[in-house]
């Protein structure tokens, strides 16, 4: 990434400049904190690259911190998948660590709060919790369990600990104020029973503290300078200062937070994206139609373009929808100057070069990459037998169309100008063969004698081409804020079979890039083997999408 070693300033940098300047920090540490309850996606990829940016800039740490507080809807699966995204957007973590890992000192902070006189033990039940939290213009009402003693909250929490209740039976309280004007200080649960096994820590608890409690806890555990997140925990924030105060943390963390990254047309909430994958709308969280960060790079997004894609949008506290269309862009410019070109016909019309030697090839030679020269050529083999795509040719053809018609030139790319001469039929009237001479004058597509032509087509040879499968993938939704399944595209998969790409294209693996003249950006499937090659199509040469 040495092209994004210094990263753009932004308020959160000026507000940490001033930090520095005043003494009041001398140094940066930031960590990325997800729960591990499902796959990342690009709204995540906003809060990757702040994260670790930020203390590259100012040559601090980033940690990854798995916020595994929630063991019923967390899986050692989406940890892996977590680490290998993370890397793939080209990020290191200067440490992996689990708020789990810290379980012990949380409880111990949970004990020092009820000797305190700062926590309680409740039975009340999660709706009854609910309805005496009271509404933004009403305040709530104390529970009645709020003024126990000391030593029986003990007494109940320790029995919490040991399993004596059912889940839900009971749970520990902050003791805060329950007028507040601030609902998250109106004595929030701090801890609830939770008879489940940890992908950490087995069966060693069965009360697991709650994400509000544990996040700033295991940021002060870390030493963590700057605690980033997104604009909805700014509410929490009051909350995250209280936990840290009356533990007794000198230099507590600072909590920035900033706008999350809200694009069009997609669905980044995990517990839609989990029926999307539960239904079989979608193959798998890595569906290339999927705006998680495996799906985007199953479809051959570049993680250089995605990072491009954070930085132009770049880092604010105002809510706005970014455009879909800005992401495809930043991805089109990147394999525009990235990937290698190469010739593949997806609907595959056959073509006679009549004058051409029969049991005759050569080799034509086309740049790999024209903007970028020191690659040099690739060769591709010429043939009388040839395939070209079926909507190049028209019997009657419409008003300035310039492709092959009985009696047209065109200029076959990097090899000949040709001329349809006839075509065959079958009996519907489907064309199924056309036929072609050559100008053996033109090689390299240009004619001796100057004359030009309009039309340039894309080709494969028909005695060394290699047939593959093509998924035609487009935009999951149709309207820009979906919400139901009502809205999602019907022509967000086209599959095609049989198409021929060039010959030269052997040896292929997952993940493989190239530009397919004419077509657009395609990158070879994990699905793809040695005899059923598979590509998926990245992004068209230009947007369709208004």
């Amino acid at each position: 990434m040495e092209e994004e070693k210094v990263s753009v300033s932004n308020f959160i940098h000026d507000f940490i400049d001033e930090d520095l300047a005043a003494g009041v920090n001398t140094r940066v540490q930031t960590r990325f904190p997800p729960e591990p309850n499902g796959y990342l996606h690009i709204g995540h990829a906003k809060a990757i690259c702040i994260d670790f940016s930020t203390a590259e800039k100012y040559g601090g740490v980033c940690n990854l911190r798995l916020d595994d507080t929630n063991p019923s809807k967390e899986d050692v699966e989406y940890v892996d998948a977590i680490k290998e995204d993370i890397e793939w957007l080209g990020f290191k973590w200067n440490e992996c660590l689990y708020a789990s890992s810290y379980f012990d000192f949380i409880y111990e902070c949970a004990i020092k709060l009820i000797k305190d006189g700062k926590a309680y033990v409740c039975d009340l039940s999660a709706d009854e919790i609910r309805e005496y939290r009271g509404t933004l213009t009403e305040p709530g009402k104390n529970s009645p369990y709020r003024d126990r003693s000391i030593e029986e909250n003990l007494d109940l929490f320790e029995r919490m600990t040991n399993g004596e209740f059912a889940n839900g039976e009971r749970v520990l309280r902050a003791k805060i104020d329950m007028a507040s004007p601030n609902i998250n200080m109106r004595d929030p649960v701090i801890y609830r029973i939770a008879h489940v096994s940890h992908h950490q820590t087995g069966d060693k608890w069965c009360v697991y503290p709650m994400y509000d409690f544990a996040h700033p806890l295991s940021d002060a555990k870390e030493k963590v300078t700057y605690s980033l997140c997104s604009l909805e925990f700014e509410n929490h924030r009051p909350l995250y200062n209280w936990f840290l105060e009356q533990i007794g943390f000198e230099e507590p963390p600072r909590q920035i937070e900033f706008a999350r990254l809200n694009v069009n047309y997609c669905q980044t909430s995990k517990r839609k994206c989990l029926e999307l994958v539960e239904k079989g709308i979608v193959s798998g969280w890595d569906d290339p139609r999927m705006v998680t960060l495996c799906g985007m790079r199953r479809r051959g997004y570049p993680a250089a373009a995605v990072r491009e894609f954070i930085n132009r949008v770049g880092v604010s506290k105002a809510y706005s929808v970014v455009d879909y269309g800005l992401l495809e862009a930043c991805v089109r410019d990147n394999l525009n100057a990235n990937a290698p070109r190469a010739m593949a016909v997806l609907d595959p019309l056959k073509v006679v070069i009549d004058n051409y030697p029969e049991g005759q090839t050569e080799t034509i030679e086309v740049e790999v990459n024209p903007d970028k020269p020191e690659l040099g050529k690739r060769e591709v083999t010429f043939s009388r037998n040839l395939f070209v795509e079926r909507d190049d040719f028209m019997v009657e053809p419409v008003k300035k169309y310039f492709r092959l018609f009985p009696g047209n030139e065109v200029r076959l790319k990097g090899a000949y100008f040709v001329t349809c001469t006839g075509y065959e039929a079958d009996d519907d009237g489907n064309v199924t063969c056309l036929h072609c001479t050559y100008d053996p004058a033109s090689k390299g597509g240009n004619s001796p004698d100057g004359r030009k032509v309009k039309g340039t087509l894309h080709w494969v040879s028909a005695d060394d081409c290699i047939e593959a499968e093509v998924r035609l993938y487009d935009r999951l939704y149709n309207v820009e804020t979906p919400e139901s399944d009502a809205d999602l595209n019907p022509d967000s998969l086209k599959v095609l079979t049989g198409c021929k790409i060039e010959g030269g294209l052997k040896g292929l693996k997952a993940g493989d890039t190239f530009q397919f003249m004419r077509q657009g950006y395609y990158c070879v499937d994990k699905d793809s083997t040695e005899d059923n090659i598979i590509f998926n199509r990245t992004v068209a040469l230009n947007s369709s999408w208004k």
